[in-house]
C-alpha cells in the first residue's frame, strides 16, 4: 500500500513578518530551523521510514526537505516544481493583515487564516486541485507502494489532501490548519478525519 506524507515547511522570513509569501523564496528562521529538526526527530522516534522525499523547489521547502532526510540518512530530497505554492498574484509581498481590506468580499475566513479566493494574477483554488490531482498521479506512477514524503507548502497541501480525499476545497480551507512544519498522512487505511500525524504550536499563514 501507498502512503504519502506531507509536511509543510518551518516558519520563514516572510511569515515571522506577517507577509504572503506565495512564489517569495525567503528563507528558513531560526525557529523555522528548529521546527524542521523537531519534525525529524518526530519522524525518527515514530520510526516512520520513507522510500522517497520530494520537495517544492522554494527554499524554505527543499530546506525542511533536507533536514528532515539527513535526520534519517537519507539521499538528498528530489525537487518536484509541482509542489510550488499557490501563486498570490497581486498579493505576492502585501501584509496578511491586509487580506480582508484588499480582497473582501473574495475571502473565506478561517480560525486562523484569511484566504483570498481571486485576486488578479492568483492561482484560484479549482486550478491547485488541477495541479494537486498531477502531483498524486506522478507520485501514484513513481511509487506503486512504500512511504513518500512530500514536502510542500499550506495552501497547495490543503489541496493536495482535498485531491486525494475527494472533498470540496471550500469545505477544506476551514476544516483545519496546516501549521508550520505539521504532517499529513494520506491513506487508503486512514480517513480524512485522521490525517494529522504531528501538530505544532506555531501557526503562520
Amino acid at each position: 500500500m501507498l502512503k504519502i506524507y506531507l509536511a509543510r515547511h518551518g516558519q520563514d522570513q516572510d511569515n515571522v513578518r506577517g507577509i504572503l509569501n506565495g512564489h517569495r523564496d525567503e528563507p528558513l528562521t531560526k525557529l523555522g530551523e528548529s521546527q524542521a529538526q523537531e519534525l525529524a526527530q518526530k519522524i525518527k522516534a515514530a520510526n516512520i521510514k520513507f522510500d522517497k522525499i520530494y520537495s517544492s523547489p522554494l527554499i524554505r521547502t527543499a530546506r525542511t526537505a533536507e533536514i528532515v532526510a539527513d535526520a534519517l540518512s537519507m539521499d538528498k530530497p528530489e525537487p518536484m516544481p509541482l509542489l510550488i505554492e499557490r501563486d498570490f498574484g497581486i498579493m505576492t509581498g502585501k501584509p496578511v493583515a491586509d487580506i480582508e481590506k484588499l480582497c473582501a468580499p473574495e475571502i473565506i475566513k478561517a480560525d486562523i487564516i484569511t484566504y483570498f479566493i481571486s485576486p488578479e494574477g492568483a492561482e484560484t483554488f479549482p486550478q491547485l486541485m488541477i495541479r494537486a490531482h498531477q502531483i498524486l498521479e506522478k507520485v501514484k506512477t513513481n511509487h506503486q507502494d512504500g512511504n513518500i514524503l512530500l514536502v510542500t507548502s499550506g495552501d497547495i497541501g490543503k489541496m493536495i489532501y482535498a485531491s486525494y480525499y475527494n472533498l470540496y476545497w471550500k469545505d477544506v480551507l476551514t476544516m483545519f490548519h496546516f501549521g508550520n512544519s505539521e504532517l499529513l498522512l494520506l491513506a487508503n487505511n486512514s480517513p480524512a478525519s485522521s490525517a494529522h500525524v504531528f501538530k505544532t504550536e506555531q501557526f503562520n499563514h
